[in-house]
């Protein structure tokens, strides 16, 4: 599996924060937490980063990717009763959008839910690198 070690590791983080806060916050307060969190173990991370869409060499529209670890896997953070097929387009769009191939998506809900998901750079046109 394509970075599983990696992935692992943050799947680590994602329980130690869900298990010590629970469901109930903003998304807000769940991806400052978890930013700490990957920070502590040694991760590189940047938050909110930009993604731009483009289309026939034009940008068409800009995103922001909750988090970015390694410079490599893309994390989608909710707080929502349960994910929906929209939350994973919209994660998988954001991996179409860059020559990034895990994302992530994590949701701190009443229930703690993980996808992952792989577009490799093989099978996608790339627009634009984050």
């Amino acid at each position: 599996m394509l970075y599983k070690e990696l992935t692992d590791k943050i799947i680590a983080a994602f329980y130690k924060v869900y298990n010590e806060l629970g469901f109930g916050f903003l998304e807000n307060v769940y991806q400052n937490a978890f930013y700490l969190e990957l920070l502590d173990a040694g991760f590189t991370v940047e938050a909110q980063k930009p993604i731009n869409v483009t289309y026939k060499g034009q940008i068409v529209g800009k995103y922001k990717a909750d988090l970015l670890v390694n410079e490599t896997i893309i994390l989608e953070l909710k707080a929502v009763d349960y994910l929906v097929e929209e939350h994973e387009l919209q994660l998988i769009n954001y991996l179409k959008a860059t020559d990034k191939e895990i994302g992530l998506l994590l949701n701190f809900g009443t229930k703690p839910e993980i996808r992952r998901k792989i577009f490799t750079n093989d099978r996608k046109n790339l627009c634009q690198s984050v």
